[in-house]
């Protein structure tokens, strides 16, 4: 390809199988782009996609994978543990090779004009595509989630990027931009205790905590919440319930790994985990990671090596990261996959 784009949709379905391969195959049958992995998580009820392409491709194969789900997709029934505004939750696209950030923000407003139109949606943009800066951050825009998007919506404040305000009961709303490769990446917890979770996400994202009195209020200044920073720069973390393998994980995105990677996070989770007298049972990548920063964890573990795929094999063990399923290089490490 003589640019690579890599666009990771994340599509409120988890469960319905047919659903999950229609929306693979919109993108298997765009030309121009190479389909690289799909995750679906029932717990969370959402499916986690990740292909690369040329501009043109990576562009029609976001259109044709969300024309898919949004035939397939009632938000109306939708129940699931992850936090979601819509159907077609988040469509980031991110500049791997000989694409810059700026192509992928044109590409970002493309897709939102066109999907707002052909599919009678609100979108909003964010990060590096934000045209507010209370919309560069993900988690606000989401905030209220599909439940309170009605009444967002009459807010002229959180009017959307494109589209009208209105609100689409079936469908509800979309967020789309540019952003940095993200590692969606999970630690387990051995408790089923979900606030035990919460508070150690708490602790280590970088927005921190709400600060609360000894009764155990929160704390305001001039009307506004006073936060304890959090351990670590580039992390958004929250606590959730993973009911089939009768645990919680501190669910976390490493929004740079080159600030912050994910045996830090690591090694954090663990320490506070053990301050409430719970043990971490590995963790899991969701999705793609770079290659870069397997080797740097492995590196942090076994120092004196500098061979690849024996660091990779210690970041594997170390960070438990074939504890839930399987991590096959192969398939995680998106270089490997580019590759092919």
């Amino acid at each position: 390809m003589k640019e690579i784009i890599e666009c990771v949709p994340n599509f409120s379905e988890g469960r319905n199988q047919e659903t999950i391969n229609a929306i693979a195959e919109a993108i298997k049958n765009t030309p121009n782009c190479k389909l690289l992995n799909v995750e679906p998580d029932r717990d969370y009820n959402r499916v986690v996609v990740t292909f690369v392409g040329t501009k043109e491709g990576v562009l029609n194969g976001a259109i044709n994978a969300s024309v898919i789900a949004a035939e397939r997709i009632d938000m109306t029934q939708h129940k699931g543990e992850h936090p979601r505004i819509g159907a077609i939750d988040v469509v980031p696209f991110i500049p791997i090779k000989n694409a810059s950030i700026e192509d992928c923000v044109e590409i970002s407003k493309q897709y939102g004009k066109i999907i707002s139109e052909k599919l009678n949606i609100p979108v909003y943009l964010y990060e590096y595509s934000a045209t507010k800066p209370e919309r560069k951050n993900l988690a606000d825009i989401r905030k209220g989630e599909y439940e309170g998007l009605k009444d967002k919506l009459l807010d002229p404040n959180w009017y959307p990027d494109f589209g009208k305000p209105e609100f689409n009961p079936k469908l509800g709303a979309t967020v789309t931009g540019c952003r940095f490769f993200l590692i969606a990446y999970n630690v387990n917890l051995k408790t089923t205790d979900v606030k035990i979770a919460d508070e150690i996400a708490g602790i280590i994202r970088e927005s921190g905590k709400p600060m609360r009195d000894e009764q155990g209020n929160v704390v305001k200044k001039d009307g506004k919440t006073v936060r304890i920073p959090g351990k670590f720069k580039a992390v958004k973390a929250m606590g959730v319930s993973l009911e089939k393998f009768g645990i919680t994980q501190v669910s976390i995105n490493l929004v740079n790994y080159k600030i912050t990677n994910m045996h830090q996070v690591f090694e954090a989770v663990k320490e506070e985990a053990s301050k409430f007298g719970v043990e971490t049972w590995g963790s899991e990548i969701v999705g793609l990671v770079p290659l870069e920063a397997i080797l740097e964890a492995g590196k942090f573990y076994n120092p004196n090596s500098d061979n690849e795929n024996e660091l990779i094999n210690t970041a594997i063990e170390k960070l438990g990261l074939s504890n839930l399923a399987p991590f096959n290089p192969k398939e995680k490490i998106i270089e490997y996959l580019i590759e092919e």
